[in-house]
């Protein structure tokens, strides 16, 4: 079985936002895979999707103060500045946390960790709708 969506994510401010149901929610034929493979592909240059743990809130506010120490606005040496201080260090943390997960399915479910969360990591101030294509693919549960 093979499935592909595009799911709109609503517009947030910066941070690290928990999508894990809203993603699930958009997804109805996972529950028709027996084993597969969840791929999430985020469609943008300046946001990144990572997983992580889901629990605390403790683990957003840390998120953001070391991308924002490690990869700061105003640097002197950044030169693509044209859409504002938040851009090229939004292109930056999107580098190093990535664009896309895979993710097993079992069950009709995604197999994650009890502490496992998808984030939507936010790197601009107005970043605007976010676009994910996902992709699914395995074996359909048998009929009964």
């Amino acid at each position: 079985m093979w499935a592909q969506s595009e799911i709109t994510l609503d517009p947030r401010p910066r941070g690290y936002h928990l999508i894990t149901r809203e993603v699930v929610q958009a997804l109805p034929q996972i529950g028709e895979l027996e084993i597969g493979i969840a791929h999430l592909f985020l469609r943008h240059t300046s946001a990144s999707l990572t997983l992580n743990e889901n629990a605390s809130p403790d683990v957003r506010r840390d998120f953001a103060a070391y991308f924002d120490r490690a990869v700061p606005e105003g640097a002197p040496y950044w030169t693509h500045t044209l859409e504002g201080a938040d851009d090229m260090p939004a292109h930056i943390k999107a580098s190093l946390l990535g664009p896309m997960l895979s993710l097993p399915v079992a069950g009709g479910r995604l197999t994650l960790g009890t502490w496992q969360g998808i984030y939507l990591c936010e790197h601009r101030d107005a970043g605007g709708p976010r676009s994910l294509v996902a992709t699914l693919w395995g074996q359909a549960a048998a009929a009964d």
